[in-house]
């Protein structure tokens, strides 16, 4: 895959440079700023983009800023942002669009050679990848208030886990399930979220939007 990734930090950014290489992807551009990141994905239009959420010259949020504008310009642009702490508005934003092709990892999860692939490969083809831990904090809410109510025990479970990008054999596994429970469960959760069949949108996503928006507002 063709990457560009937006990283300040010296060591990091020549350490994941060397990683991506060495899995066979083309680093095509390793920015260190904002801008930088905004013009070198707008430019290159990778099959990739890999983020830092604080970046120079604000070290706030720039690199999320110029990463949600490069998917402006360039509409489904897949970006995984990177980031040392969980900040749940983070990965609303990124979802927002309903597009897909949108990953939050925590930087410990680069470590994970394994785990940074995957879902590397997961947000390129489309899909979304949140950090578990993400997930994990958004769990830890008082009782849902709105649709996301009706949904029993098991479905929650599932959805938690659709969250972080896992396919339905993925959840089938983690549950203890067959691909088909795990497809009656995911048919009954998009019809409590009101998800009508859709072939223009990205249920999956619409769902973790919610599931999300939820946390947002507890």
């Amino acid at each position: 895959m063709r990457v560009v990734l937006a990283e300040d930090q010296f060591l990091l950014r020549e350490g994941l440079v060397r990683l991506l290489e060495a899995f066979g992807h083309e680093v095509v551009a390793a920015a260190t700023t904002g801008p930088e990141t905004l013009d070198a994905l707008c430019r290159h239009r990778p099959d990739i983009g890999v983020v830092d959420v604080r970046m120079p010259p604000g070290n706030t949020d720039d690199g999320l800023r110029a990463a949600l504008a490069a998917r402006t310009e360039v509409p489904g642009l897949p970006i995984l942002v990177l980031s040392q702490h969980v900040e749940q508005l983070y990965a609303r934003e990124l979802l927002a669009d309903g597009a897909g092709g949108v990953g939050y990892l925590l930087k410990d999860r680069v470590f994970d050679g394994d785990e940074f692939f995957d879902s590397l490969e997961r947000v390129a083809a489309g899909g979304t990848a949140l950090d578990p831990t993400v997930v994990a904090k958004l769990l830890e809410r008082p009782g849902s208030t709105s649709g996301l109510a009706t949904l029993t025990e098991r479905e929650r479970e599932l959805l938690a886990l659709m969250a972080e990008g896992l396919s339905n054999a993925a959840i089938a596994r983690t549950l203890h399930l067959s691909e088909g429970a795990v497809s009656k469960y995911t048919t009954s959760t998009f019809d409590k979220l009101g998800l009508a069949t859709d072939r223009s949108t990205n249920r999956r996503v619409l769902a973790v939007i919610a599931y999300l928006d939820d946390a947002g507002r507890s």
